[in-house]
C-alpha cells in the first residue's frame, strides 16, 4: 500500500475519533459561552494539556530540535524557555483574569477603557492568530512535503480541512479535550524518537547512551546554556514572554477553567508538559542528531534532519505513526488559533459592531464562519517566503508591542486611561509593524542577520524592543496627562474603586413572596468550582427591538450598565462583575437571558439581584406594552 494513503486512512480514523468529540459536546451547548469558554466547566488536566499542546506545533518541533542542533543549549532562550516560563506565569495570574467576565481580550480592554479601542484590537487579534495558524500549516507542508513527497497546497488542504471539521462542531470543549488526545499522540511520537536519535548516535559513536549524553559536543561550547551572551538572552525573554503571556487563546482557557485553583494549576501542568517537549525530548533530538549530520549548519537544513532520520530509520508504518504524530501537534495548535481568533471576529466585530442585537443561533452561525476565515487565513498566510518560527516570532513580537501594556496596565495600574492604552497601541504597533516589514523587505545577509540587527543588537526581533519601549512610554506619559477613567470602568477591576458602588440589595425584596418563589422555581442554578451559575430565561410576548428596550432600561434603572456595547448589559452594583447579573439576547428575537455566576458564598445575594433584575426587565418590557413567561430550564433548547 502506498505510505500516503496508509497515512491518509489512518488520518481520517484518528480524524473520526475528534469529530465524534466535537458532536458529543455540540449536542450539549446552550448557550455561545458554552461554544466560546465550554460553559466554564473545565478542570485542570484538560486546560493543563490544552494549554501545553497549543504550543506545540509540528513545525515547532522541527524548528526548537533545528536551533539545539546548530545552536546547542544556548539557542533554548531564543523559543523553548519563553514557552514554559509564560505558560507559568499565566498561571500566577489566574486570580486576575479569571475573575473578569470578558469572553475575548478585545471586550475586555473595552470594559477597562472605552469601545474606542476595541475594534483595533480585534483586528490584531485576529491577525496574529492567522500568523501562528500560518506557522502549524507551514510545518506541516514541510513535514508531508519530505515524508511524502506532497505538494504544499494539499498539506495545506489537509490540515485546515481536518481542524475545520471537529471545531465547527464542538467549539472550546472540542478544543481542550481533543488537545489531550493530541499531546499524548505528539509527546509519545517526540519522545520515542529522540531515544531513538540518541540510541542510534550513541551505537554510532561506540559509546553507551549515557556516555554519548555526558561527552558528546564537550569542548564545543553545545552545552553552554548563555552561549549567545546575556545581552541576547535578555533581549529574547523580555520581546517574547510579554507577547506570549498577553495570548488570547490562553486567556480564553483560564475563562473556560471551572475555577482559580483548576486554572493555576492547570497552567503549571501546560508548563510542564511543554517543558518536557521542548526542554528535554528536543535537546535530545539536537544533540544526537548534531552527531549524525555534522555538516549541517544553517536552520532550514537542521529543519528537515530529523524527516531524514526518520526516513532513513524506520519501515513504513514507523513513518507514518511519526507524520500523525507531528500531524496531532499542529492539529493541537490550529484549533485553539481558529476558535480565538473566530471568537474575536464573531462577537468583537460583528456581534458589536455588525448586529448587536444578533440572537444566539445567529452568532454560532457567524462564528463558525469566523473559524473558516481564520483557517483560511493561516493557510493563505502560509505560502508566503516567511519559517516556521518566523511566523511565530512575528505575531509574538506584535502583541508584546502593541497591546501587552495597555493590557496589563488595564489589570494594575488604576491610573491607565484609555488615551494612554490608544496612544500605547498605536504607537508600539505602528513602530512594529514598520520596523518587520524594513526586516522583510531588505531580507537577511549572508550570515543570516536581519538588516536592523546589524545596526544594532537592540533591534534584535525586528526593534521589537525599541517598539516595546515606545508603547510603554506613551502609556505612562499620556495617562498621567489625561483625566481618570470611570468608577465604572475602574470597578471590575480594582477593589477600592469597587467598594463605591456595593448597595443594599437583600432588603429590597420580600423571599417569602408568592412572586419571589414562583421566581425561584425556574431559576437554574449550577456548581463550577467556587462559583455557581445562575440562568433565568425569559419570553417576551413579542419580538424585541432590542436597543429600544435597552434604552429604556437604563433610563429607568441606573444600575443597568453597556461596559461592552448594548449586546451585553450588566446589572452593576459591586465590583464583581462575573457576578453581576448580566442580560443578553437568547435563541430568537424574543428571549431575553440573565445570568450570573457569583461565588458561593455570595449566592443568596446573587439570587436576590437576579430577581431585581427580571422585576425590572418586566416593568420596561410592561411600559412598552410587552409581557415576558419564564422558560423552564428542562424547556430550553441547545443552540
Amino acid at each position: 500500500m502506498n505510505m500516503f494513503i496508509m497515512f491518509g486512512i489512518c488520518l481520517a480514523i484518528y480524524t473520526a475519533v475528534l469529530l465524534a468529540v466535537g458532536w458529543y459536546f455540540s449536542k450539549r451547548q446552550k448557550s455561545v459561552v458554552d461554544f466560546w469558554l465550554g460553559g466554564r466547566k473545565l478542570g485542570f488536566i484538560p486546560i493543563g494539556f490544552s494549554a501545553g499542546a497549543t504550543w506545540i506545533t509540528g513545525g515547532g518541533i522541527l524548528a526548537v530540535t533545528a536551533f539545539y542542533l546548530v545552536g546547542g543549549l544556548g539557542s533554548v532562550w531564543t523559543f523553548a524557555a519563553p514557552n514554559f516560563m509564560a505558560l507559568f506565569i499565566i498561571g500566577l495570574l489566574v486570580s486576575k483574569i479569571k475573575s473578569l467576565p470578558a469572553i475575548t481580550q478585545p471586550e475586555l480592554l473595552e470594559q477597562r477603557y472605552a469601545s474606542s479601542i476595541r475594534l483595533p484590537v480585534a483586528i490584531l487579534v485576529a491577525i496574529i492568530m492567522m500568523l501562528f495558524g500560518a506557522a502549524d500549516v507551514s510545518g506541516l507542508m514541510l513535514i508531508f512535503g519530505v515524508l511524502f513527497g506532497l505538494d504544499p497546497i494539499y498539506a495545506a488542504l489537509l490540515i485546515s480541512l481536518s481542524v475545520s471539521a471537529y471545531v465547527l462542531l464542538g467549539g472550546m470543549s472540542a478544543v481542550v479535550w481533543t488537545d489531550i488526545f493530541q499531546y499524548l499522540l505528539l509527546a509519545s511520537v517526540t519522545i520515542f524518537l529522540a531515544i531513538a536519535v540518541i540510541f542510534v548516535a550513541a551505537d554510532t559513536s561506540a559509546l553507551s547512551v549515557s556516555g554519548f549524553i555526558a561527552s558528546s559536543q564537550s569542548g564545543t561550547g553545545w552545552w553552554n546554556p548563555f552561549s549567545i551572551g546575556l545581552p541576547l538572552v535578555l533581549i529574547f525573554l523580555v520581546a517574547i514572554i510579554p507577547g506570549w503571556i498577553s495570548e488570547q487563546d490562553q486567556w480564553q482557557k483560564v475563562w473556560a477553567s471551572k475555577d482559580e485553583k483548576s486554572a493555576r494549576k492547570g497552567f503549571f501542568l501546560g508548563s510542564f508538559l511543554v517543558f518536557l517537549i521542548f526542554g528535554v525530548a528536543c535537546c535530545l533530538l539536537g544533540l544526537g542528531l548534531r552527531y549524525l549530520y555534522p555538516d549541517i549548519t544553517t536552520i532550514g537544513d537542521a529543519e528537515i534532519a530529523l524527516l531524514l532520520f526518520s526516513l532513513n530509520q524506520f519501515s513504513e508504518i514507523g513513518i507514518v505513526l511519526i507524520a500523525l504524530g507531528l500531524t496531532a501537534a499542529a492539529m493541537s495548535c490550529m484549533d485553539s488559533f481558529a476558535t480565538s481568533g473566530g471568537s474575536t471576529l464573531s462577537r468583537d466585530i460583528y456581534q458589536r459592531y455588525v448586529k448587536p442585537d444578533a440572537t444566539m443561533k445567529e452568532l454560532k452561525v457567524v462564528n463558525k464562519i469566523a473559524v473558516l476565515i481564520i483557517i483560511a487565513g493561516s493557510t493563505a498566510i502560509a505560502f508566503t517566503d516567511v519559517n516556521i518560527i518566523e511566523y511565530i516570532h512575528i505575531a509574538t513580537f506584535l502583541a508584546s508591542a502593541a497591546y501587552f501594556f495597555p493590557l496589563m496596565a488595564g489589570l494594575f495600574w488604576s491610573r491607565a486611561t484609555k488615551e494612554g492604552a490608544i496612544a500605547s497601541l498605536i504607537i508600539g504597533g505602528v513602530c512594529q509593524i514598520s520596523f518587520t516589514l524594513i526586516d522583510m523587505y531588505v531580507g537577511k545577509n549572508a550570515a543570516g542577520l536581519y538588516y536592523l540587527e546589524l545596526i544594532s543588537p537592540i533591534l534584535t526581533g525586528h526593534g521589537v524592543i525599541v517598539s516595546m519601549f515606545l508603547s510603554a512610554s506613551a502609556l505612562v506619559i499620556v495617562s498621567l496627562m489625561t483625566k481618570r477613567s470611570s468608577v465604572y470602568n475602574l470597578a471590575p477591576f480594582f477593589e477600592k474603586e469597587a467598594k463605591t458602588l456595593e448597595t443594599d440589595e437583600v432588603s429590597k425584596v420580600d423571599q417569602t413572596s408568592g412572586d419571589y418563589a414562583s421566581y425561584y422555581s425556574v431559576l437554574h442554578a449550577e456548581i463550577n468550582g467556587e462559583r455557581e451559575h445562575l440562568q433565568l430565561d425569559l419570553k417576551a410576548s413579542k419580538s424585541l427591538d432590542w436597543d429600544n428596550f435597552i434604552a429604556d432600561l437604563r433610563a429607568k434603572n441606573t444600575a443597568w450598565f453597556t461596559s461592552s456595547g448594548t449586546n451585553t448589559v450588566y446589572r452593576l452594583t459591586h465590583g464583581d462583575l462575573l457576578s453581576c447579573p448580566v442580560i443578553s439576547r437568547g435563541n430568537n428575537e424574543q428571549e431575553v437571558w440573565i445570568a450570573a455566576e457569583p461565588r458561593l458564598e455570595k449566592t443568596d445575594l446573587a439570587r436576590v439581584e437576579v430577581y431585581l433584575a427580571f422585576k425590572e426587565i418586566a416593568e420596561t418590557l410592561r411600559s412598552m406594552g410587552i409581557t415576558v413567561d419564564f422558560i423552564k430550564p428542562e424547556d430550553r433548547k441547545a443552540i
